[in-house]
């Protein structure tokens, strides 16, 4: 019999890998407001970055254009309402919380 084999509860790779993305929770909260604002014709296209520091889905209203909206998620915040974002083409902060699904159902989509 082995002696050497070890249980192991706690994987920290597959931590990292969940903490570098959004979870299936987040992401079907973005992909409804994606699918809505489709429908209404006021976003076409959509894509995401992935940074160590951050993930990010673009919402574009053409595909060629630049992306109008970023809704972002950070990984290490300074600050608990920096959680997640939603920023402009240029990165400036429009809305942030805590709570994604609070900013996306307190977000005036069409008048921001």
């Amino acid at each position: 019999m082995n002696n050497n084999l070890k249980l192991v509860v706690d994987n920290i790779n597959k931590r990292k890998e969940s903490e570098s993305f959004f979870k299936k929770n987040e992401l079907k909260i973005i992909l409804d407001l994606y699918a809505k604002m489709v429908s209404e014709g006021s976003w076409k296209d959509y894509g995401l970055n992935i940074s160590n520091r951050q993930v990010g889905f673009s919402v574009f209203k053409n595909a060629a254009e630049s992306a109008m909206y970023n809704i972002c998620k950070n990984f290490k915040p300074s600050n608990k309402n920096l959680k997640y974002l939603i920023t402009d083409t240029k990165g400036k902060i429009l809305k942030n919380s805590y709570n994604l699904k609070i900013l996306i159902n307190n977000t005036n989509w069409k008048k921001l």
